[in-house]
């Protein structure tokens, strides 16, 4: 179990990585404008809830130390179902505002290896 549980925070951290990275130089305006990184984006959103939901079911005392799993969930349920309603400027701002403490938070579950339940 531990090894599944580190291979879906991996999934976690590089995806919110690869987000932060694809709009590092952007600003809210460059973001809306450019609909290659605006899908990317969401597409690692969705890898990062989809990982989420599959950790808190296989270790959720885990899945807690990353964060709100439930509210991460339920936003790649928004991006997936609900793509026709999104508001880009949410988006944009839980990229800004939260992936990169989800990234810290990710490294460090990642740091403590195969003991990470401990």
């Amino acid at each position: 179990m531990q090894l599944e549980a580190l291979k879906l925070i991996e999934d976690i951290r590089d995806a919110a990585e690869f987000a932060l990275e694809a709009t590092g130089d952007l600003n809210l305006n460059d973001y809306l404008e450019n609909r290659l990184v605006r899908q990317a984006v969401e597409r690692n959103l969705q890898i990062i809830g989809e990982a989420a939901n599959k950790l808190n079911k296989l270790a959720p005392d885990v899945a807690e130390r990353i964060g709100d799993i439930a509210r991460i969930v339920a936003f790649r349920n928004i991006l997936v179902h609900g793509y026709d309603m999104l508001d880009h400027e949410i988006v944009w701002q839980v990229v800004q505002d939260e992936l990169p403490t989800l990234v810290e938070r990710s490294k460090e579950l990642l740091s403590k290896g195969p003991g990470l339940d401990q």
